[in-house]
């Protein structure tokens, strides 16, 4: 089986670098063959459940991008941390929620290797009026 291709960067960066057996992936945002599948900032009122493939979109971004940095016969032995930023209004205080669907997603994928440290931020912004944006730290083995 062949690797996926990586996210489409949106600018001068790579989609991860790796050191040694750290693998760090750049910000990731729900897009699709370099495509944003969606835009907007979240409010108080949003139904989070509206943001669940955009979350994991932007969350199986972050991965491929790590997967890809893998030589072969190597795996990801574990996400040691995860950063979900969320293009949020002052009121909003869901961004945990949110990133507790990235989590579920990492842990689909790869089990407990999947859990992982985690900080969730809401920012004023993010780059194309995206709603999200996830990057991950992880090990190689």
């Amino acid at each position: 089986m062949g690797k996926e291709a990586n996210p489409i960067p949106q600018g001068k960066y790579v989609p991860a670098t790796r050191f040694g057996q750290l693998i760090y992936t750049a910000g990731m945002t729900p897009r699709k063959n370099g495509v944003l599948m969606m835009e907007g900032k979240l409010g108080q009122a949003a139904n989070l459940e509206d943001y669940r493939e955009a979350v994991v979109q932007a969350a199986k971004n972050a991965l491929t991008a790590a997967r890809n940095k893998l030589n072969e016969g190597e795996a990801l032995a574990q996400i040691l941390s995860i950063t979900v930023y969320v293009n949020a209004e002052a009121d909003f205080t869901g961004q945990s929620k949110l990133a507790d669907m990235a989590s579920e997603y990492f842990c689909e994928e790869l089990g407990e290797a999947g859990v992982g440290s985690r900080a969730a931020v809401g920012v004023a912004s993010l780059p194309g009026n995206a709603p999200v944006e996830i990057s991950i730290v992880a090990a190689a083995q």
